[in-house]
């Protein structure tokens, strides 16, 4: 628990940035651009040093690192400059010192590392905001990658996450804007992810899982954990001798033919999605290796997404509508799955996706982005009132690095055409699978609780017919709002009638001559026009009155 000077820290550090970037290029971009394709040339503008706001994060903690990367796979929302130095996030960070380290390891599996370990090297592998890798030799000789999380980072993540949740908390109250875009829900799904990939017990069990899943794929590989060597803060694996796809020279897409790699990768990551709704969440390029057979490594399970069956599939759906260009049917789909009151621009919506979807036709991987697609989608419902689930989102991410490894492997691959392939194998199995016994057994449950309750209900409904009791209830037009309305204009027309009677009596007895006058006119005369008028101002007072009530409820 932040004490109350840490939070006051914590409050100044998030503010000071903020204000420092506010007029920046940064949210300008971000502003200006939020639902273009951003086709605008970097070269006409005079950025601001990117560099700085990669340092910036960097000196504010592992948290706002941790954003940062998430914000380098954000191309329709950050200039290309500042997406570069952001990128440098992901493997460039300050190292822990050997001796940390040691003891870190030593306390974690109780015994020496020189007894554990058969050699462990003293440089590490890679630097992370979370934690680092050193490569070692277990007593057996096998080869493995060590992950130790930094010193005090999970403290420090749920500081400055409870600062950032308080802070938007704020924004959703008071900002239009941040309703709009529902921050705090993204927030709160961003919150879960990081807080899972703290535990490094909870990593263990999703490269088993991962693992599992991918086993039929035999060109994708997923390291496994070594039992006995890893904790909630250090994580033993198995050690991939590979590269990350992106350093990939030109040469070797020209004498290697990657494309049945890349096949089976598109495969694995929508069986990931579709089929078991469990799928790797950080596909970043520091996270995915090609290793020296030609496989594909998916390295780093601390973040992963989980997808419900309802919302596999809706996702299902959406990507053989968007396979197949059609706008109308991924409209439909999006609203389908989304939340909206009378408020939200239907009719706009549906225009804005159907022009996204027909101009996407026709594109290479090197050009198309998927991911870029759906997060363009999620972008233009914020727009128009309508909010889609945060997993849409998460899964635009998910793709977005995806197109980014193919168009490296293969920069002409038909990434629409191998989708629409794969969901159609994917929705044929899925069909198959619910026609299997098992999956009756849920609705043969239903059928035998209806079966039991059936005659009970009928005879409840019987004889509170018999009874004259039956009643239906139907929520439409208010009667006695509307019988409220007619008499009210039925008074209304009444008083109307006497200050009309009273103006006319009036009118026939200014002709009779009287003793007892008024202002020279006869007397009761002058009362009945008097009487009159206040009657009919009164009455035109109390239907402007009633009246602007009226449009005030609305």
């Amino acid at each position: 628990m932040a004490t109350l000077p840490e939070k006051f820290s914590n409050y100044t550090k998030f503010i000071s940035f903020i204000l420092k970037y506010w007029n920046s290029d940064v949210f300008k971009a971000a502003s200006d651009n939020a639902l273009n394709n951003d086709n605008t040339d970097d070269s006409e503008h005079d950025y601001d040093n990117p560099q700085e706001l990669a340092e910036d994060l960097k000196i504010m903690g592992p948290t706002y690192v941790k954003l940062g990367q998430l914000l380098s796979t954000r191309p329709d929302l950050i200039p290309e400059p500042y997406l570069k130095a952001l990128e440098s996030l992901q493997d460039n960070v300050e190292v822990i010192p050997y001796s940390e380290v040691q003891k870190i390891v030593e306390e974690e599996i109780g015994q020496r590392i020189s007894k554990a370990f058969d050699s462990f090297d003293t440089e590490p592998l890679a630097s992370a905001s979370i934690g680092q890798v050193h490569l070692a030799v277990l007593r057996s000789g096998k080869k493995v990658a060590v992950k130790i999380q930094r010193p005090g980072v999970r403290t420090n993540f749920i500081e400055d996450l409870d600062t950032l949740k308080e802070l938007t908390d704020v924004a959703v109250k008071h900002s239009k804007t941040a309703k709009k875009y529902a921050v705090n829900d993204i927030l709160d799904e961003l919150r879960y992810i990081l807080l899972q990939e703290l535990d490094y017990v909870k990593e263990a069990e999703n490269l088993v899982a991962l693992g599992k899943n991918m086993v039929k794929y035999t060109r994708i590989v997923v390291p496994q954990p070594i039992e006995g060597y890893s904790t909630s803060k250090i994580l033993t694996m198995d050690y991939i001798d590979g590269q990350k796809i992106t350093t990939i020279s030109p040469v070797s897409r020209i004498e290697t033919n990657y494309k049945p790699l890349v096949d089976e990768l598109v495969a694995a990551y929508l069986r990931q999605i579709i089929i078991d709704g469990f799928a790797h969440a950080d596909p970043h390029p520091g996270n995915v290796h090609l290793t020296k057979d030609h496989k594909i490594a998916l390295m780093d399970l601390g973040m992963v997404a989980k997808f419900g069956p309802d919302l596999r599939e809706n996702i299902l759906k959406l990507l053989i509508a968007v396979s197949k260009f059609n706008g109308e049917e991924t409209a439909n789909v999006l609203l389908k799955m989304s939340e909206y009151d009378k408020n939200a621009d239907l009719a706009d919506f549906r225009k804005q996706i159907n022009r996204l979807v027909l101009d996407s036709q026709h594109k290479t991987a090197k050009d198309m982005q998927t991911g870029r697609l759906l997060i363009q989608m999620n972008k233009i419902a914020a727009e128009k009132a309508i909010k889609l689930p945060v997993e849409l989102n998460i899964l635009g991410k998910i793709l977005m690095n995806m197109d980014q490894i193919v168009a490296v492997l293969t920069p002409d691959y038909d990434l629409q055409r191998a989708i629409e392939r794969n969901v159609e194998k994917m929705m044929q199995k899925k069909m198959l699978e619910e026609l299997k016994p098992k999956n009756f057994f849920a609705e043969a449950l239903e059928a035998k609780k209806l079966t039991e309750k059936l005659p009970e209900r009928l005879n409840i409904i019987t004889e509170r017919l018999a009874n004259n009791e039956f009643e239906i209830k139907i929520d439409a037009i208010d009667e006695q709002r509307l019988t409220d309305g007619f008499q009210k204009v039925a008074n209304r027309i009444s008083i109307g009638l006497i200050i009309a009677a009273l103006i006319i009596g009036a009118a026939l007895l200014m002709r009779i001559p009287s003793t007892f006058v008024i202002w020279g006119y006869p007397a009761l005369a002058m009362i009945l026009f008097c009487a009159a008028a206040v009657i009919g101002l009164w009455l035109v007072l109390k239907m402007m009155l009633k009246d602007e009530d009226l449009k005030l409820r609305k």
